[in-house]
């Protein structure tokens, strides 16, 4: 059974948001067009494992502290007297292996995903152990880009490729045993371990005055152009009030410390809605907090 499911990661929901409204730099876009396709990858790891037996406890996204040394799990499944460790790669094109050196279709050396791998399960184990349990561990690179080739030499059973994944479900399925209390203890211990650290750190810096205005298009990085709200690149079309609920939580997410009022949306809008039909979407969804000059909307 799924016991924590994968959250939307609010790092890249902020960089969709900025790619929208402002040109990155090489980097930055690289940077966005690896989340987008790690997620992606999680994501199908999600779709692939609901295939696992609902006897086991899968716990999604987990990130924890041991001695003050923080590690990322993607997935780990909690079995009986033994726990996965699952680092999903959603990997493109030819990667290579030489020497124990990872390099990517370019030539570039990486960090190699094994020893991150084994970082992971060291300060697992000890964390387990300072929390009272003795479980044995077993650690797992998934490569579910079916676009994906490893150059190697080796053969390493920690590593999983595409065409090796429903086999891998099919091994884990054997030795399925229904769980006790303890586990499902270990579960909700882990779970309130998960630390959370705030993404605005990790973003491009910008500013309100530098972000292009306008309500964009849901589905593409297209600004709509009248007020009518129909899209000229893929042809949607979007009511006005889903368009501004949209458009403050942008607002609310990029500029926390900002007021929500009508004045300001109707900027962050770039003008497209009436002043009228923001206030009746903000007085509907919202609650109005008055302070003469100083009057703003909450979350009700």
């Amino acid at each position: 059974m799924i016991f924590r499911p994968r959250p939307e990661k609010l790092e890249l929901v902020l960089l969709r948001y900025l790619n929208t409204r402002m040109v990155f730099s090489s980097s930055e876009a690289l940077n966005f067009s690896n989340l987008e396709k790690g997620y992606k990858g999680e994501l199908k790891s999600d779709v692939w494992l609901r295939g696992l037996t609902e006897e086991w406890l899968i716990l999604n996204e987990l990130l924890l502290e041991y001695n003050g040394s923080k590690f990322q799990i993607d997935t780990m499944i909690i079995a009986y007297e033994l726990i996965y460790l699952l680092d999903i790669k959603y990997f493109e094109g030819d990667y290579a292996i030489t020497d124990n050196k990872w390099y990517n279709p370019a030539g570039v050396l990486l960090k190699n995903p094994l020893h991150q791998l084994e970082r992971c399960e060291t300060l697992l184990k000890k964390l387990l152990h300072e929390i009272g349990y003795d479980l044995r561990i077993e650690s797992y690179l998934i490569f579910n880009n079916s676009e994906f080739h490893l150059n190697t030499t080796s053969i390493n059973p920690s590593i999983i490729f595409p065409t090796q994944l429903n086999r891998f479900l099919k091994k884990l399925n054997t030795r399925p045993v229904k769980l006790t209390k303890k586990y499902f203890q270990l579960a909700e211990q882990l779970n309130a371990r998960h630390i959370v650290e705030s993404p605005y750190k990790r973003l491009p810096p910008y500013t309100y005055e530098q972000l292009k205005k306008g309500i964009s298009c849901p589905h593409d990085q297209t600004f709509f152009t009248d007020e009518t709200l129909i899209c000229t690149k893929c042809g949607c079309v979007e009511a006005a009030e889903s368009a501004v609920l949209r458009s403050v939580k942008e607002f609310t997410l990029l500029f926390p410390d900002r007021m929500i009022t009508v004045n300001a949306i109707h900027d962050w809008c770039g003008g497209l809605k009436s002043k009228k039909a923001i206030r009746r979407v903000l007085s509907k969804y919202f609650v109005l907090i008055s302070k003469a000059r100083a009057s703003h909307y909450i979350n009700s």
